[in-house]
């Protein structure tokens, strides 16, 4: 296969999983239960909806101070103003095209700030290994404050404690196995791998070389608190998941981040995923599905509305450089 195919590829593939999706979504749900969907995103209380959107906002702010922190030590100090006009782009950019935003963000940086494009682009990949850490993270709390909830769902799914072991053991050494080709092997397969981990290492130990390293490792833990908090403040506009709990929204949350991940800023997954996570503890299908699309359409009008003023503002406020 050509790496013009390839290109192709990455492109097309998420946007028409991300549409069959949408059709798949509304083929399994009856009639009646797309009105009350329609409704309850119709009906959604917009003063949570705000606040949602407001705390994300803040959390794209904390993203652009951090990324000075790693910034600095390569003897670079941006506008902390156009690293947050160039975050909302890139994020606006993600909505087209998978993963641009991360090369459209190193050549902004490149164009208003003068960083190098290799430099302003390893910052990035640094930023993504943090976050990638701090995710796995939430995933572990999310499934230990759930353990038992998850377990007995699973059990009433005919996937027994038993079962479930003997998954995790498999895993478990399947995974003993991995490594150990992968700390042996001279297969392309084994250097990339051994390259990510190596990559994540370095990303996580020039923390320890920053000015300013507790300072970053406060916005990391801010950016992923505002995370959840934006999804958590989100179950007050469907009243079937106001009772819902932190732990429990956690488990949500960690489906609709894979499923962002997967399609274009989560199209069309986003909203499955958070449903069949929220559906382990009891929340209706279409109680599940609006609370997913009003999250989903809130970020999204954010991200396209912001992304698309600071795509104009960027330029016009540094016409100058």
């Amino acid at each position: 296969m050509s790496k013009k195919l390839k290109k192709i590829l990455k492109i097309i593939l998420p946007i028409v999983l991300g549409g069959f999706l949408i059709w798949y979504s509304y083929r399994i749900t009856s009639e009646e239960d797309r009105t009350q969907i329609i409704r309850y995103i119709k009906e959604a209380d917009l003063f949570w909806v705000g606040i949602s959107v407001l705390i994300g906002i803040f959390s794209h702010i904390s993203r652009a101070i951090r990324w000075n922190y790693l910034l600095e030590p390569l003897g670079y100090t941006p506008k902390v103003s156009n690293n947050v006009f160039i975050i909302l782009i890139a994020y606006f950019a993600n909505l087209g095209i998978p993963r641009s935003g991360e090369v459209l963000r190193a050549t902004a940086l490149a164009t208003y700030e003068n960083v190098p494009f290799q430099k302003g682009f390893g910052t990035i990949v640094t930023e993504r290994v943090i976050d990638l850490l701090i995710l796995l993270l939430i995933i572990l709390i999310a499934l230990f404050s759930q353990t038992d909830i998850i377990l007995a769902f699973l059990n009433e799914k005919g996937v027994g404690i038993t079962t479930t072991l003997i998954f995790l053991s498999i895993g478990f050494i399947g995974l003993l196995l991995l490594m150990v080709f992968l700390r042996r092997s001279s297969s392309l397969f084994a250097i990339k791998i051994r390259d990510f981990v190596k990559g994540l290492l370095d990303g996580v130990l020039s923390i320890f070389k920053m000015k300013h390293k507790w300072a970053f490792v406060l916005h990391t833990f801010f950016i992923w608190g505002a995370y959840v908090l934006m999804f958590w403040v989100i179950k007050f506009t469907v009243p079937e998941t106001i009772a819902l709990s932190f732990g429990q929204l956690l488990v949500a949350f960690v489906a609709g981040a894979f499923a962002m991940s997967t399609t274009n800023g989560g199209i069309g997954l986003y909203p499955i995923a958070v449903s069949k996570s929220l559906s382990i503890f009891g929340i209706s299908a279409v109680s599940g599905n609006a609370f997913g699309w009003i999250m989903w359409i809130a970020q999204t009008i954010m991200v396209v509305v912001f992304g698309a003023i600071s795509f104009l503002l960027l330029p016009l406020l540094n016409r100058n450089k």
